[in-house]
């Protein structure tokens, strides 16, 4: 089963979040590899595919500057496997910088089962970026640990 990422975008008028959710797969991305740059201008990335078209020269004139010759084929691999491993959190990175909001995640076999149970989700997922204060009650005993413990620990009843 793949993990899907949910992102819902900011209120509009007329429309519901849920109606224009988008579910990013998280994983190895096989045409993010292939031809990084075309993937992300499909996804419309253009930042990251100006700053990755940036690497891909630096990298070709640093290989021919260096002379490293046959070894400075390995380079441009390098751009391909991050875009391929990292796409999907380039892609919800920039969903975060439009004001999309981060729902949750599924986890479902294609996008359209994790279409399905999103839409029957009961609750959305809490946000995880709110603090929740834990606070431990002063007059709370303390539980007794029952029967013998091993290693570095102390036996019950005994200091």
């Amino acid at each position: 089963m793949a993990i899907h990422v949910v992102m819902e975008p900011p209120a509009t008028a007329g429309k519901s979040a849920s109606e224009s959710a988008v579910f990013i797969r998280d994983g190895f991305h096989f045409f993010g590899f292939v031809a990084p740059l075309l993937w992300l201008v499909w996804h419309r990335l253009w930042l990251e595919a100006a700053l990755i078209f940036a690497a891909s020269l630096a990298f070709a004139a640093a290989s021919e500057w260096a002379g490293l010759g046959l070894s400075a084929a390995v380079l441009p691999l390098l751009v391909s496997l991050y875009v391929a491993l990292e796409g999907g959190a380039l892609r919800i990175a920039a969903f975060s910088r439009a004001g999309w909001r981060h729902w949750g995640v599924i986890e479902a076999d294609s996008a359209d089962d994790a279409e399905t149970r999103y839409m029957f989700a009961a609750e959305p997922v809490a946000d995880v970026s709110a603090p929740v204060a834990v606070v431990a009650s002063p007059a709370a005993p303390r539980p007794h640990a029952s029967g013998a413990a091993l290693g570095l620990l102390h036996y019950p009843g005994r200091h």
